[in-house]
């Protein structure tokens, strides 16, 4: 039987999520980090989210998000996760509670299902082959979990690979080359340094180039609060960005992403502004970085020059309802 939520379920689905959501990977659940990331969230709705209970036992749990003001949001609704119990994970099972949401979307007026990192709702999961060091969001589904295969079989059409990828800064070095690179931008005109409102100016125009609105809020409030940015400016206008520069509290250095405007493109600065994102970290004592990025981005080859290599592969995915 399939049912919406009731918050009396709460701890059977980390019981469940403990047993079976950890084999793809993804961190433990406990009743705080379970709130938190669930039924706490601004954009968690129980008629979104659904159990799977025969004889009495949980032995399902899934669970989407909807909201008008989220990137698509008028038009998709978007995937959370799917766990079900060992024993029943079978087609049978994923479809009925994959169709219960897609129901759901479809009654909110949405035409598409999504797996997506613009998901509000933020999965954590361990790196593999590290001392539980763990990434703070899951950008897709896990290619090699059940529920992908799943999703393929339903309908659901692979839009792009986003690739996990880690770095242990104990072992990173600024290459010579980005030393030669920033020497050559700075006779350019460019400098490449922490942001500093005094000196800099043009973060919003900078935001708008690029078409990601996650930068345009995280980053316009990271400068406007404080927090450290590693910018590129010409002329004291900021015509390029990586960070913002957060040690979290598992010792990882958080990182929302890197971009150059189109209209200063070829001066080298994405790689230089990278390497000196890691360098700042480095020296607060981040012990770690790990990022997730396009399969077909440019800027991988930039990553893997600093030492960074995937650890996991993730699907964004998405059906016409």
């Amino acid at each position: 039987m399939i049912e919406t939520w009731k918050r009396d379920y709460t701890q059977a689905v980390i019981d469940l999520w403990n047993k079976e959501a950890v084999k793809d990977g993804y961190k433990e659940l406990t009743e705080e980090s379970f709130t938190s990331i669930f039924q706490s969230n601004p954009y968690f709705d129980p008629e979104n989210t659904f159990v799977l209970v025969e004889s009495g036992q949980l032995q399902g749990f899934a669970c989407g998000c909807t909201g008008d003001d989220l990137p698509l949001g008028g038009v998709a609704g978007y995937i959370t996760c799917i766990v079900l119990a060992e024993s029943y994970q079978t087609d049978d099972y994923f479809t009925k509670l994959l169709e219960a949401l897609e129901n759901r979307f479809r009654q909110l007026s949405k035409k598409q299902s999504d797996v997506l990192f613009f998901n509000p709702m933020m999965l954590p999961w361990y790196i593999p082959d590290t001392p539980r060091h763990e990434h703070n969001n899951a950008p897709g589904v896990p290619v090699d979990s059940a529920l992908y295969d799943v999703l393929l079989r339903q309908g659901y059409i692979e839009r792009a690979r986003e690739y996990a990828m880690y770095l242990n800064l104990s072992d990173f070095r600024v290459p010579e080359s980005s030393r030669l690179k920033e020497d050559k931008a700075a006779e350019d005109g460019y400098h490449v340094e922490l942001f500093d409102p005094t000196k800099h100016h043009g973060i919003e125009e900078m935001l708008k180039g690029f078409d990601n609105p996650l930068w345009q809020k995280e980053i316009g409030e990271s400068t406007r609060k404080g927090v450290p940015v590693v910018i590129a400016a010409y002329q004291g206008k900021v015509v390029g960005f990586a960070g913002p520069v957060i040690r979290q509290e598992n010792g990882r250095g958080y990182f929302a992403g890197i971009g150059v405007h189109p209209d200063h493109e070829g001066h080298g600065l994405g790689s230089i502004l990278f390497y000196k994102l890691c360098e700042a970290f480095k020296n607060m004592g981040t012990d770690y970085m790990s990022l997730y990025t396009g399969s077909t981005n440019p800027a991988i080859r930039i990553y893997e020059k600093a030492g960074f290599q995937t650890v996991k592969q993730f699907s964004v995915m998405r059906k016409e309802l």
